[in-house]
């Protein structure tokens, strides 16, 4: 991913204006018997659908009940109404996935169906998450073509995690 959209795309603002696509990096470990580590991103507008749905068509199209699948998403944004139930489903069908979700925003989190669509998620075993300053850093380090430009949190990186992390834990109790 390129500098520019990591920046952009992640940077955790209240009112993200013009943030009007999903980016959403991935790590897949697969055991036992798999070797190595899946990685990438997939983002909305190259995918035809929301990137929590492409990354099924896409990265893990094929389900093996005797595989555990760890799952770990950063997303710039948390899922729509829509994804939160269908990652239900895929959380109840494929029994080995563990799915954990880091994101940089929420998604119209002072809505009620939005905030209930986190809660059910959470309640269907996914484990919800803001990303830290820290996580921001890794994922640059990680998914970004930087050429070794280091990362450099944007003004109130902290204060916005601290924000929303309060607000999902609204949510989630």
């Amino acid at each position: 991913m390129d500098p520019f959209s990591f920046k952009f795309q992640f940077k955790n603002v209240e009112y993200s204006s013009g943030r009007n696509k999903t980016l959403l990096c991935y790590l897949v470990d697969q055991s036992p018997g798999v070797d190595g580590l899946l990685r990438g991103y997939v983002e909305d507008e190259h995918a035809g659908a929301h990137a929590e749905l492409a990354f099924f068509h896409l990265v893990l199209p094929q389900y093996d009940p005797s595989v555990t699948y760890k799952v770990i998403w950063y997303v710039s944004s948390s899922p729509c109404v829509s994804c939160c139930a269908k990652l239900i489903e895929i959380l109840q069908e494929r029994k080995t996935l563990q799915l954990t979700i880091f994101s940089a925003r929420l998604l119209e989190f002072e809505e009620p169906d939005f905030r209930a669509g986190l809660k059910a998620l959470a309640g269907a075993g996914c484990k919800l998450r803001m990303m830290k300053p820290l996580d921001f850093s890794y994922s640059w380090d990680t998914f970004v073509e930087h050429e070794d430009e280091k990362f450099t949190p944007w003004e109130d990186c902290k204060e916005n995690y601290e924000y929303y992390h309060e607000k999902l834990a609204d949510i989630l109790q």
